[in-house]
């Protein structure tokens, strides 16, 4: 059986959720796209250095048949996502998802459409009950 790639660093994270966004990039998509975001003080070259240690981690993949090598993740997303989630509750919260769901509430208020697909989980896990 194939060993999970390990979990992302912060800057990693950053880079693979370019990666989610906008599809296969080339080192300088990737570093064009941290610029405009919160990662505004990445200079290229730790980008492409995060690149390269990140396929060697199995967490990107490169195509190398053209000059410019081409970048993809090599993760899923919501699989990615959920691994953290379940690191962090288990770490931070004790294993409870109440306590982290109640934190993440009070620190940042939802939007209606968020409040709804909420609402739509727990009627979920409640067999359908009101």
């Amino acid at each position: 059986m194939k060993t999970p790639p390990p979990q992302p660093t912060r800057a990693e994270l950053a880079i693979l959720r370019v990666l989610w966004t906008q599809g296969r990039c080339t080192v300088r998509q990737v570093h064009e796209a941290l610029q405009e975001t919160q990662e505004k003080d990445t200079v290229y070259t730790t980008v492409l250095k995060l690149l390269q240690n990140m396929t060697e981690k199995g967490l990107v993949r490169r195509d190398e048949r053209e000059r410019t090598h081409v970048y993809e993740a090599a993760v899923n997303e919501q699989k990615t996502q959920r691994e953290l989630l379940r690191d962090l509750m288990e770490r931070a919260f004790g294993g409870s998802a109440a306590s982290l769901v109640i934190q993440a509430l009070s620190f940042k208020r939802a939007s209606p459409e968020e409040l709804e697909e909420i609402r739509k989980l727990l009627d979920k896990n409640e067999g359908g009950k009101k």
